[in-house]
């Protein structure tokens, strides 16, 4: 009797064992100390790799929908924004892994977005900008706008209440080159309805932070068209537009009815390249 009970006790700690390893924070932190996705994030990262590291398992641990993506392709998605050194904590808003489901497969797909905020830090590392702004207008606030040339005038002192009425974008570079983009609420909803599939999806950030998606698809406009842009962010811009995931047996782009029609200047660009040597146990599902 002992010894059956001691059989089962060991069972039962085998099987444990195995669903431990079989879980997917414990896939991902297997793929995380492979050497070759060590070197990636090391080599554009140096010694805030660790950091950066610890921050993608916090972020996969604490969002259950991010768990049921591959981890190998959260990894890769990550190492999008390590090569840009952005934070990918989503209260910051530099950078986002959003999952959204594939409507054929039924999988979840993690994908790498840019946040308005990583549009501004990008900007100033171009050394090109002397002002860059976006931001939120009240009801009341909005004194004019001259729709001949983009220009508002906002006195916060005016503002009769809480309510959101439009959202703005501000740049002027170093040559003294001014331009401002305001969007009404209507205007920004109508345009990620038309242009963003991930609009409706309850994962995307539109669902958890219109304000954000909403000062983004500002400051995106803008910059496809008046923007100064160094090669490293012109990447950044062309990865954002291009990041494509399928849902409901369509594609998501998010807001890539721009073209960029701007100036573009030389700066150090990193290429992310696909992950290799991969524990086998870690990449099998």
């Amino acid at each position: 009797m002992a010894n059956q009970k001691g059989l089962i006790q060991q069972a039962t700690k085998q099987e444990s064992k195995t669903t431990a390893l079989t879980r997917p924070i414990d896939k991902l932190k297997n793929i995380l100390a492979a050497q070759s996705v060590q070197e990636q994030f090391q080599s554009v990262l140096k010694e805030n790799a660790g950091a950066f590291v610890a921050s993608i398992i916090d972020l996969y641990n604490t969002d259950r929908t991010l768990q049921m993506c591959d981890p190998k392709y959260v990894v890769m998605e990550a190492l999008k924004a390590a090569s840009l050194k952005l934070p990918i904590n989503k209260q910051l808003g530099f950078a986002w892994i959003v999952p959204y489901r594939d409507g054929r497969t039924g999988q979840y797909i993690p994908t790498f977005q840019l946040g308005y905020k990583g549009y501004v830090q990008l900007c100033m590392r171009t050394g090109a900008y002397r002002y860059i702004n976006a931001d939120v207008v009240y009801e009341g606030e909005l004194v004019k706008h001259d729709k001949l040339t983009g220009e508002i005038e906002i006195d916060p002192e005016k503002r009769t209440g809480d309510k959101k009425v439009g959202y703005f974008a501000f740049i002027e570079t170093l040559n003294g080159f001014r331009k401002t983009l305001y969007m009404t609420v209507e205007e920004v909803t109508k345009h990620a309805q038309q242009y963003s599939k991930s609009y409706s999806s309850k994962n995307s950030v539109w669902a958890t932070d219109f304000d954000a998606m909403a000062l983004k698809t500002c400051l995106r406009l803008l910059l496809s068209k008046y923007g100064i842009m160094s090669v490293e962010m012109q990447q950044a811009y062309i990865q954002d537009s291009a990041d494509t995931v399928a849902l409901a047996d369509e594609k998501i782009a998010d807001d890539t009815d721009d073209t960029f029609d701007g100036e573009v200047i030389e700066a150090e660009a990193v290429e992310v390249t696909d992950i290799t040597d991969i524990p086998e146990e870690a990449a099998e599902d």
